[in-house]
């Protein structure tokens, strides 16, 4: 398999991850190299509350959690082979499908998905 083949893989495995939320968030984009999700939720300056990622890059595939970032107990929460493949504080890149590190990066994105619609996180960002 080309690494361009191994990416549209891992890409669409690691869509999988985000579509079960999307009927709930705003798709932003949608395309065969980039799925992109926000919440409803507008901060104070006006701008959507992003959720997450999926995009195809030249070295990797990678798949962005916000929730990660702004609520780092969530971090706390991130297995030893899910953090080798993490990169800044809510990025993580692929290169090969990891049914197994996948499976934890699921997990992770459906707390982060909790903790997106807890008012008190919400706050943060500011008002509706």
């Amino acid at each position: 398999m080309t690494t361009s083949e191994e990416f549209q893989t891992v890409f669409k495995k690691l869509r999988a991850i985000l579509e079960p939320y999307a009927a709930r968030l705003v798709v932003v984009h949608d395309t065969d190299t980039q799925y992109y999700l926000n919440t409803k939720f507008v901060m104070s300056n006006k701008q959507p509350l992003f959720f997450a990622a999926v995009r195809i890059g030249k070295a990797y595939v990678s798949f962005h959690l916000m929730p990660v970032y702004a609520h780092p107990s969530l971090a706390l929460e991130i297995p030893a082979e899910l953090k080798k493949r993490m990169q800044g504080k809510s990025c993580f890149n692929f290169k090969s499908v990891d049914e197994k590190v996948f499976a934890q990066l699921a997990k992770l994105t459906a707390a982060g998905f909790k903790a997106f619609h807890n008012p008190a996180i919400l706050e943060r960002f500011g008002k509706r």
